[in-house]
């Protein structure tokens, strides 16, 4: 094939795939328009996920009406006028590229009103065609709809998800900006029902309670109090992580005289308790200058901050808002500028981690340790008995009856039920127990066949509230407590579920019913699965909005608190949201005999 030149409409298209990947790339585009514009009020609107339609309407300064056409033109802004001014830009647009992308792969409206004219101007277009334009009476600001995304290129749509999925991604990006702009009242409409609105009051807990509820939120540390976004600017005061040195050289501003100003980064936001956690690390949100971002390298000073704090496997929950110069960060890397480069990025990730790590450790030290009457330390954790009563007189008794007794609770029944999700397939499930001394080691088989049968054990003791020491006729055991717990629980629940006690789950009905805030964030999972729940022992009912009404739970929770137990379980259904049919309520139940287990 010789060399041509594309269409125009052909090279449209595809410098739109660059900045255009599916819905929320459109919301993330026009939110950042109304922010620059200086609204204060933002409304988005999806039907289908954002792809039938996506409304962004603001109360900004809006677009002269001679200027509405030319904002369809590529490299059309108001934001710079020479590469320079890239060294301190303050806008999230500048290339000007945004509304001229989104109108070449869809049907888009702009409407909107300059606040020193007496009407308004609307534009539509189709695939980045002009098909009629007119004066109309509008409020002061801008509204740009956009149907039918992707309509001329097929190939794009086919690599859309579902409605729920890109809805789920469009809610994201409006909570982001939230947070980054709490000064800012955000509004988020799907298929018609209001999920979530931020109340604008220019404090960034409010916004943590409307996307966690108020229950998570409680559980977040603020890391940089007296500076918050949205707060005035006094940089006489910079927080103790300022970094105070001449990002060109890396030298410090000290030793080398004729070096530029110093440049100085503020570390500030809202971590997470290492008693809130995530299974993967979506839930580490970063900010530059209050521009959304993503980093592997700050994600990761975010979690080695927790370092030793949190489970394997589990991560944190992390809003972090980095002030820097901007002639000392890169934002024209990436089209979708999500990504940023740093003049010392050494340095800024070294001051996140610091920052993190100390406001975690102030506000949940490491217990001090006391020493008995014999000299022996003792962990204030551990002081009493961490064990209920009813498990405890059970040991107790087992404990006095002597060598004759077996411990028959930790032998499994010989029912057939589905395993715990987290087990490998063909394989059973995590034992309770595991043997630390044998005369002949056991070969691979053997040790499947000890996961089900363990043999007659003698209770010998109980280490550190966490372990019960047995004795068997291949030596000691150590059974995790918690563990074991779980799994009797676990087959109990199935036993009720699958027929051997019934097939009815016991529940335990609230006297009042209770209203649950779960948050935004939630909401959508628990109305999706209303009906899984209700399998496992939860009525649940929705009561408008964020907000449900639980008026039963499992037996198994009685004791518990529902509304924490509920929220966790939920939060947890949010990070495998491709569970369906038997595979959710198995993981359901698991989480659910997990939460009733004795602690440690």
């Amino acid at each position: 094939m010789p060399i041509h030149i594309l269409p125009p409409e052909t090279a449209a298209k595809i410098a739109a795939g660059e900045v255009v990947e599916r819905p929320a790339n459109v919301a993330k585009e026009l939110l950042e328009n109304s922010i620059d514009a200086g609204a204060t009020e933002i409304r988005v609107e999806v039907r289908e996920g954002g792809q039938r339609l996506l409304r962004v309407a603001d109360n900004g300064h809006g677009i002269a009406s001679e200027e509405v056409p030319l904002a369809f033109e590529r490299h059309a802004t108001s934001k710079l006028t020479t590469v320079e001014d890239l060294n301190r830009i303050v806008t999230f647009g500048f290339r000007g590229e945004a509304l001229y992308s989104i109108a070449a792969v869809s049907q888009l409206t702009l409407s909107s009103r300059h606040r020193d004219e007496p009407y308004g101007t609307t534009i539509h277009l189709e695939g980045g065609t002009v098909r009629d334009t007119g004066r109309a009476g509008l409020p002061v600001g801008t509204a740009v709809t956009v149907e039918h995304l992707f309509f001329n290129v097929p190939a794009r749509q086919k690599f859309l998800r579902s409605p729920a999925t890109e809805a789920g991604q469009i809610a994201s990006v409006v909570q982001r900006y939230a947070l980054a702009h709490p000064e800012r009242r955000f509004s988020f409409i799907n298929d018609g029902r209001l999920l979530f609105q931020s109340t604008g009051t220019g404090d960034v807990f409010d916004v943590l309670v409307k996307i966690y509820g108020l229950e998570n939120a409680r559980q977040f540390v603020d890391i940089g109090p007296e500076r918050r976004p949205g707060s005035p600017r006094d940089t006489s005061a910079l927080d103790s992580m300022a970094l105070d040195v001449d990002f060109m050289s890396g030298t410090d501003r000290d030793s080398n005289p004729a070096a530029r100003p110093s440049a100085r980064a503020e570390v500030n936001g809202f971590v997470s308790l290492p008693s809130l956690t995530r299974a993967n690390r979506s839930n580490i949100d970063i900010f530059v200058n209050r521009r959304y971002i993503e980093d592997r390298s700050l994600t990761h000073a975010v979690v080695q901050a927790y370092h030793t704090l949190l489970p394997v496997g589990r991560f944190p929950v992390a809003i972090i808002f980095l002030e820097v110069d901007p002639a000392q960060v890169d934002v024209n890397v990436h089209p979708q500028k999500t990504q940023v480069r740093f003049l010392e990025e050494r340095r800024i990730f070294s001051a996140v981690q610091q920052a993190v790590r100390r406001a975690v450790i102030e506000a949940s030290p490491v217990p001090d340790m006391g020493v008995d009457d014999d000299g022996r330390l003792v962990s204030p954790e551990h002081t009493g008995s961490a064990v209920p009563s009813g498990w405890a007189a059970r040991r107790d008794n087992i404990i006095n009856a002597g060598r004759q007794h077996s411990l028959d609770m930790f032998v499994p029944s010989q029912r057939t039920q589905p395993e715990p999700q987290d087990a490998a397939p063909g394989q059973a499930a995590p034992t309770a127990a595991s043997s630390v001394s044998s005369t002949h080691p056991p070969t691979a088989p053997a040790l499947q066949q000890q996961a089900r049968q363990l043999p007659p054990l003698r209770v010998v003791g109980q280490v550190g509230a966490m372990y019960i020491v047995a004795e068997g006729p291949e030596g000691l055991f150590l059974i995790d407590q918690h563990a074991a717990h779980e799994r009797i629980l676990y087959e109990k629940f199935m036993a009720q579920r699958y027929g051997t006690e019934g097939g009815a789950v016991a529940q335990q009905q609230l006297l009042e019913p209770l209203t649950l805030h779960v948050g935004s964030q939630a909401a959508g999972q628990v109305a999706a699965h209303l009906e899984a729940l209700a399998q496992v022992g939860f009525t649940v009912e929705p009561f408008g909005g964020d907000t449900f009404l639980v008026r039963a739970v499992p037996a198994i929770l009685a004791g518990e608190d529902p509304a924490r137990a509920l929220v966790e379980i939920v939060g947890a259904l949010g990070e495998r949201r491709n569970l369906v049919g038997e595979e959710l309520e198995a993981r359901l139940v698991k989480m659910v005999c997990k939460r009733a287990a004795i602690k440690a």
